[in-house]
């Protein structure tokens, strides 16, 4: 891998960073940079998985004091779910057959984009801010799952969830996603450095990309016109969802 790989790897990585805050699609940008640089889709995916660990811990590391003034039986209920989840959906990566990834992931790509699309129609069924503790549990568990398989989208479904299942405000639920997130990336990653194909240099690379954009998501958000970025990332995930198909 080239210099220049590397460095295109460390700007997709803090695109990735900023974007995967702001809207929960961070793999709309790593992954297919991954894929440029010459990745196989499996070695792409569990490096992409591997490299937004940062993204989590930048944005944990930069607002984790406010996560500790909410609800902390909620918080601790949720980290142990993300845990199992991550760890269910890595080992089926890496149980299933490389083909079978190959040819769901085009749809798993839509499906992200789909639900980024829609995230201000699922914001409005939060109006009631009903409590249901058992189905945030059992949904942060199943989209724990998807995050260690693929993981595109995910951020935007526990948000989703948040604003659903919980009394969470937006800017709250937002830390409290990108915990969760983080957490399932990071017990999916210790088997992926295992048993998985992953690619060191392109990870580092990326990872330090994605540690400075997490890090960076806080205070841009709050000036980013967040319809407009939502409205283009879920479009490119639709052309990625496309191009991938295709490919």
């Amino acid at each position: 891998m080239s210099l220049t790989d590397l460095a295109l790897l460390v700007v997709a990585g803090f695109g990735a960073g900023l974007i995967g805050y702001i809207t929960g699609l961070a793999s709309v940008v790593s992954y297919p940079a991954l894929l440029a640089v010459g990745l196989t889709p499996i070695a792409a995916n569990v490096t992409n998985t591997v490299a937004l660990v940062a993204v989590g811990v930048g944005s944990t590391a930069q607002s984790g004091r406010a996560l500790l003034d909410g609800d902390r039986r909620q918080l601790v209920g949720g980290a142990i779910a993300s845990l199992i989840g991550g760890v269910v959906g890595a080992v089926l990566l890496l149980v299933t057959p490389a083909g079978a990834f190959e040819a769901v992931v085009p749809y798993l790509v839509a499906i992200a984009a789909l639900a980024l699309l829609v995230q201000p129609a699922l914001r409005r069924l939060a109006t009631s801010h009903a409590e249901r503790p058992s189905v945030f549990l059992l949904g942060v568990t199943v989209i724990g799952i998807y995050g260690g398989y693929f993981g595109a989208g995910a951020g935007i479904m526990i948000l989703a969830l948040l604003l659903v299942v919980t009394s969470e405000p937006l800017w709250r639920a937002a830390l409290s996603k990108s915990l969760f997130l983080g957490i399932a990336n990071t017990v999916a990653t210790i088997g992926f450095m295992i048993f998985g194909p992953v690619h060191w240099w392109a990870a580092l690379a990326m990872a330090v990309g994605c540690l400075a954009g997490g890090w960076c998501g806080p205070p841009v958000v709050k000036r980013l016109p967040a319809g407009p970025l939502r409205i283009a990332v879920g479009l490119g995930g639709l052309g990625l969802a496309v191009w991938l198909a295709l490919r």
